[in-house]
């Protein structure tokens, strides 16, 4: 079973991501972010589900959750790395994956 580790500009982004939708709605904005936790749990059994992220040189993958695109690393000895959560607005190619 893989472990899972978030980065700290990944668990920057999620709570940029509360931050954003709890101006609104608070209520929304704790569900969201449990929604992409429990999300990212299911890598622990299938580490490859995520699509494979093409343009980085690396093993990253992306896991969708509802608009987010959770980017992962898959790393050589099968553990992963949370490297961010982007909404699917975003352009990926501004980032380092």
């Amino acid at each position: 079973m893989a472990q899972i580790s978030w980065t700290e500009e990944a668990e920057r982004w999620l709570s940029d991501i509360f931050e954003y939708i709890a101006q609104e709605n608070p209520d929304a904005a704790l569900r969201t972010v449990q929604g992409i936790y429990e999300r990212v749990q299911v890598l622990t059994e299938f580490p490859h589900i995520g699509q494979r992220y093409s343009p980085s040189t690396r093993a990253v993958r992306l896991l969708l959750y509802g608009h987010y695109r959770i980017a992962y690393l898959v790393k050589p000895n099968g553990n992963l790395d949370i490297l961010g959560v982007f909404h699917g607005a975003l352009d990926l190619s501004k980032y380092q994956l």
